[in-house]
């Protein structure tokens, strides 16, 4: 079946040859602990996408002109090690054509692959790996596998420098690998009355960054369709905002929006998700402040 386009875009603006931008889905769910449905989770947020007004009010922009195309799926659904090995591979042939990854979880495994094809490609270019999330997902292995979706930033910092925003859950073994200079928390950074720790973190970021979005990074309140949801998260607006100040203050290299567990009688987490995937590609791309 062929592959539904991100946005609902027509031919025009999905040419793979013409487009900046290349969305990845990979539907894996193969090592998640308590919800499932992850794998669901491309699938609704293209269905949502569909039906996004395509104009930003606040940039006076279509950012969906420079092209925005959909590949397929990447198809492995039970090796978390192969799975890797496969959106590695392909991330690192879109980056040698130029293009602008996004990919779309499934769980949080699948970040590996492409935070290891950055790695590789942006070698002794000033990468970071900047985390949104709720968990701190540092356990060396867990049931078995060090490709676990709660391995993913103990992968990611054997490669690259990391830094980790909305953390409010981890295990006591995390805590003792945690570099907590670059680790900031939820209850820091959903304080409105300080802002000071955002110069702290601008700092923290080299010139390339590549963002990885766990959604459980927001409140349930917003987003209750993760698989392990966790009370005080983000919400909305600030999380645009210090997106915002990261595309400002960085180069953007790429980025993952993961772990969707599409529920059935609610679509608007599914909206949210491509809506942010929207708003980030238009601090991207769109017309500079």
């Amino acid at each position: 079946m062929k592959q539904k386009q991100y946005g609902g875009l027509s031919p025009e603006f999905t040419n793979f040859d013409k487009s900046k931008v290349v969305v990845l889905p990979v539907p894996f769910d193969g090592t998640s602990t308590w919800i499932k449905g992850a794998d669901k989770g491309p699938e609704a947020l293209i269905a949502a996408s569909a039906n996004m007004e395509l104009f930003d009010i606040n940039s006076d922009s279509e950012v969906y002109q420079i092209g925005i195309h959909t590949a397929d799926a990447v198809h492995e659904r039970k090796s978390p090690e192969k799975m890797v090995k496969e959106v590695q591979t392909t991330v690192t042939q879109l980056l040698k054509k130029k293009k602008f990854p996004v990919i779309l979880g499934g769980e949080h495994s699948v970040s590996i692959g492409a935070i290891n094809a950055m790695a590789d490609y942006y070698k002794d270019k000033d990468l970071t790996i900047l985390q949104f999330d709720a968990h701190a997902d540092m356990r060396q292995s867990y049931e078995g596998s060090k490709f676990n979706h709660a391995c993913v930033m103990a992968r990611a910092s054997e490669v690259a420098p990391i830094v980790q925003v909305g953390i409010r859950s981890m295990s006591v073994e995390e805590s003792h690998d945690i570099d907590d200079s670059r680790v900031f928390y939820a209850d820091v950074v959903t304080d409105t009355t300080n802002k000071t720790w955002m110069y702290d973190f601008l700092n923290k970021l080299t010139k390339n960054v590549y963002i990885t979005i766990d959604l459980d990074v927001f409140d349930p309140s917003i987003m209750p369709a993760t698989g392990t949801p966790e009370p005080g998260g983000m919400l909305w607006y600030p999380m645009l905002e210090l997106l915002r100040k990261v595309n400002d203050n960085t180069n953007i290299v790429g980025f993952d929006v993961v772990e969707l567990c599409p529920m059935k009688y609610n679509k608007a987490p599914d909206f949210l998700a491509a809506r942010l995937i929207y708003h980030l590609l238009t601090y991207k791309f769109g017309p500079q402040r």
